[in-house]
């Protein structure tokens, strides 16, 4: 099955793959995503993604502490 043609079980999703799909959906990147996969992704993309989930993971255990 394409990675297109797969249907998103948000339950089913760890919640680091929760963040990862909501940045992506933020930056505007989460049709090309689920056209293409997280392959079609460019280096700087990628890097953006990864970034803001170490940013928001960051916020929420010092919101928890």
């Amino acid at each position: 099955m394409s990675e297109k043609n797969k249907k998103l079980k948000w339950e089913e999703l760890s919640p680091d793959d929760q963040l990862k799909y909501e940045i992506a959906e933020e930056l505007g990147l989460l049709d090309k995503v689920r056209e293409n996969g997280w392959k079609s992704l460019t280096a700087k993309e990628t890097g953006r993604i990864g970034g803001l989930m170490t940013k928001k993971k960051r916020e929420r255990r010092e919101g928890m502490a």
